[in-house]
């Protein structure tokens, strides 16, 4: 197991998924765009995991986060049958927003298959300009950051 793969290992597992025939290009393997809904559900299941899903955030705090930008890095071929898990971790915090990155690893050897990274800013509920990122939001954030090493659940 190389030192990326290790990193994985204590990352909160998100989601899980398996590549069905429709999600298959005329090459045999996973198209681009069957990605996305995955690691839609689970940028959702990451917020959610961390007891700060969007309308908590705007109930408690009006504010909830918007997504800026998003990318994928493509590591490996996903072909019909494969089965999968989506993981996840802060890896920046900003004043205003925050880097998150997902990746995609097999259930059984845990290669990875692709990288999800989103940049969420903070806005107000009501107005939908950027805000800086409560304190309270912060500081749960700083509990998944890749530094941080979290082992456990969240």
């Amino acid at each position: 197991m190389n030192t990326q793969d290790a990193d994985l290992l204590w990352q909160p597992n998100l989601t899980a998924g398996v590549v069905h025939p429709w999600h298959l290009d005329q090459l045999g393997h996973m198209n681009v765009r069957g990605y996305a809904p995955f690691f839609d559900d689970a940028s959702f299941l990451f917020w959610h995991q961390l007891q700060l899903n969007q309308q908590k955030m705007i109930d408690e705090f009006g504010v909830h986060s918007v997504t800026l930008r998003a990318s994928t890095e493509f590591k490996a071929e996903l072909k019909k049958g494969d089965c999968f898990s989506i993981v996840g971790s802060v890896q920046k915090i900003g004043n205003k927003s925050v880097t998150l990155q997902f990746s995609m690893v097999d259930q059984k050897s845990e290669r990875l298959f692709a990288v999800y990274e989103t940049i969420e800013v903070f806005v107000e509920a009501e107005a939908g300009s950027s805000v800086t990122i409560p304190q309270p939001i912060r500081d749960r954030l700083l509990k998944f950051h890749k530094e941080a090493g979290v082992a456990g659940t969240i």
